[in-house]
């Protein structure tokens, strides 16, 4: 949810200040673009996976700082939530086995977390949104210790100056109203990041936005809240809902909302970051005491801390990332379009068809997004969340078409030329895009057997509590065994 900012409470002077500089870090960053030499030996990629925790009975266990506190691995950290992690698992090459020691690292780690919570009476969970959650659980409350959550929940619910209101409608009906932004806690999502070059991040970030769609459909796996079936992908609607700063008159005004897809295909990072600067007041308006003016005439590389500060509370689902290692800047594309889960080697698989994809349609002669309108785009993203493999897309030189026909007959290739660039083992390769492939398929991901194996519970006398109960408890049993999705049996 953004860095670490002290607890205060902002005045009008703070922000006026932090305007300027922002503005003067734009300033700068422009300047480096277009005469800093940035990172772009190697492509490199990371991984946030956020986890939910769960009891005996598969209910939210609020015990985060108990659980990081026996974990004790600093690739663990809190999350909005008390019944909330994070990990932040270091970057690796995508090439070669990159993607399998990827792969053999999370597994090593949320095991050795697990045992840990065992010890606890608690489990770890990887899913878009937990099906016991009820309003009950997602309380101000039930925020986690860290000051800063605390002061971004005020920051927003003073901006919005009314309640939040959830309205969702999808497979049931859902409508509920919330005096804080607790229930995005309710979202757990895995983001791959994506090291790019000052020169290839327009095109990089171009073709994540026209895969979302897909990449939503086919990864779906959140498609109950508080008890109501709704969107395959209900993660993308309740952030949007609960994080919108903007009172009824700005959204009446069309004034744009805070967690957005965006609205046009750009050519440079600068774009994004210029429209954040344009478009959005701060909501953590805290300056550190960098001049990054006299870092870059003394010949050192800014931290930009107010541009990146403020670019961490627009929520892009695919955000651009300007950071600093070694003393070397670098950018990044972050991907936030999927649920956390099912499993390790789903995540893998996901990550595979997003990099795979992304390298193919950015180095190609004809960019896919020149061929594809951006309303298009975002038409694709939002059926993509709501119908999961169920959707029908518009896909240049295919018109309408179903999500899993596009899949196994224009973008698997295409994903295995783009791996192949990386250079990734053939053998790796062609495991974690098979995962996608039976996925289209079968017709399974996790939101489809979620959705199945409730209603098979429900057909056998249970009421809807009852299996979601059960439901997660065998979730998390198959989860632990570590078999993708598509195979999960319903019994």
């Amino acid at each position: 949810m953004g860095r670490a900012v002290d607890p205060t409470t902002f005045t009008r002077q703070d922000h006026r200040r932090y305007r300027r500089k922002v503005r003067r870090c734009l300033d700068v960053f422009a300047l480096m673009l277009d005469h800093f030499t940035f990172d772009e030996d190697r492509p490199m990629t990371g991984f946030e996976v956020e986890i939910a925790l769960v009891d005996g009975a598969g209910e939210p266990a609020m015990r985060n700082v108990d659980v990081l506190k026996a974990i004790g691995d600093p690739v663990f950290t809190d999350e909005l939530g008390q019944f909330n992690l994070e990990a932040n698992i270091p970057p690796r090459l995508i090439g070669g086995s990159g993607l399998a020691d990827y792969e053999d690292t999370m597994r090593s780690r949320f095991q050795a977390a697990q045992e840990k919570a065992n010890a606890l009476d608690v489990g770890l969970c990887l899913i878009g949104i937990l099906p016991t959650i009820t309003p009950e659980h997602t309380v101000l409350e039930n925020i986690s210790a860290n000051p800063r959550y605390r002061l971004l929940n005020d920051q927003i619910m003073n901006a919005r100056d009314d309640e939040v209101t959830i309205d969702i409608r999808g497979a049931e009906r859902l409508q509920v109203h919330t005096a804080s932004i607790l229930p995005e806690a309710a979202n757990t999502s895995v983001q791959f990041h994506l090291q790019v070059t000052p020169a290839t991040f327009a095109s990089y970030w171009n073709a994540s936005q026209a895969i979302a769609g897909v990449q939503a459909a086919v990864g779906a796996n959140s498609p109950y809240l508080y008890g109501r079936q709704l969107w395959a992908e209900t993660r993308v609607p309740l952030f949007e809902q609960v994080a919108d700063t903007r009172t009824e008159e700005l959204k009446n005004q069309a004034v744009r909302p805070r967690v957005w897809f965006g609205e046009r295909w750009i050519t440079s990072i600068f774009d994004l970051f210029e429209e954040n600067v344009r478009y959005f007041p701060a909501l953590l308006p805290e300056c550190d005491d960098e001049d990054p003016e006299e870092v870059v005439a003394a010949g050192g590389v800014p931290r930009l801390g107010e541009l990146r500060l403020h670019n961490g509370t627009v929520y892009r689902w695919n955000r651009p990332v300007y950071d600093v290692s070694g003393g070397v800047p670098h950018l990044r594309v972050e991907n936030r379009v999927l649920s956390a889960g099912p499993t390790v080697v789903d995540m893998l698989a996901n990550a595979a068809f997003y990099f795979g994809l992304i390298r193919a349609f950015a180095e190609a002669d004809r960019p896919v997004w020149t061929q594809l309108p951006y309303a298009a785009a975002e038409l694709n993203f939002y059926l993509g969340c709501r119908e999961g493999l169920g959707a029908t897309l518009f896909w240049p030189r295919s018109g309408e078409i179903k999500v899993g026909d596009l899949v196994l007959e224009r973008l698997l290739p295409a994903a295995y030329d783009g791996l192949d660039r990386y250079c990734v083992d053939p053998a790796v390769r062609d495991r974690l895009l098979g995962v996608i492939e039976q996925r289209c398929v079968t017709g399974r991901n996790g939101s489809v057997w979620q959705t199945e194996m409730v209603d098979r519970l429900e057909a056998a006398g249970r009421d809807r509590p009852t299996a979601l109960r059960q439901m997660v408890q065998r979730y998390v049993q198959l989860m632990h065994a570590g078999e993708p999705v598509h195979t999960w049996p319903l019994d």
